[in-house]
């Protein structure tokens, strides 16, 4: 084999078993945060797929010793706010076999196929606390969702959202107003006032 060749894959390899080490192990926590983005299971896969094939091919550009969850947690905003924009500017595409087949598709005794993960999600809050965190804006949400929901410290928001961690603490506490002023009639049928 020749040296070089050899050198090149040997420092791949090594680049690979790193970037499993640091960056596999936050996979469900990024595929959480894709689901509640998405809605969709499909979309929040490809959502962490996209993410985690950056990174990998940014990974020499990562600072060894930092927080490589937030890191990855910037991977995935910047590519889910690129892929919106993106779909957002293209015209809607219809495929016009679907359309010629349209009444043989639909079928009144059909079942909605939806997805394991997505009816886990649609079941793990209430309907109303679902739409009242829906009807966040989305910096609000984002920071509700990441703290309260997955846990993250005040300096990993900031780091992922990219804004100091006042401003954190600032959304923090105007999200949970927010929330407790759209919720405050569930809690009290569900006896929590």
């Amino acid at each position: 084999m020749f040296p070089i060749l050899s050198a090149v894959l040997e420092s791949q390899n090594k680049l690979y078993k790193e970037f499993e080490l640091e960056a596999l192990p936050h996979l469900d926590a990024l595929y959480n945060f894709a689901l509640r983005m998405t809605g969709d299971g499909d979309d929040a896969n490809d959502l962490v797929q996209d993410t985690f094939l950056k990174a990998f091919r940014f990974f020499d550009k990562f600072e060894k010793g930092t927080n490589c969850k937030a890191w990855l947690f910037r991977i995935m905003k910047n590519t889910f706010i690129n892929t919106y924009r993106k779909k957002s500017k293209e015209p809607d595409k219809v495929d016009y076999e679907d359309v010629e087949n349209f009444y043989q598709n639909v079928k009144p005794s059909s079942t909605d196929s939806t997805h394991l993960e997505k009816e886990i999600y649609d079941n793990l809050f209430d309907d109303d606390i679902s739409l009242a965190l829906a009807s966040l804006p989305d910096d609000f949400k984002t920071v509700i969702i990441l703290s309260d929901i997955e846990g993250f410290t005040y300096d990993e928001i900031a780091d992922f959202i990219d804004c100091p961690v006042g401003t954190v603490r600032s959304r923090l506490h105007r999200a949970r107003k927010m929330l407790f002023a759209k919720l405050y009639k569930y809690a009290n049928e569900k006896g929590y006032v």
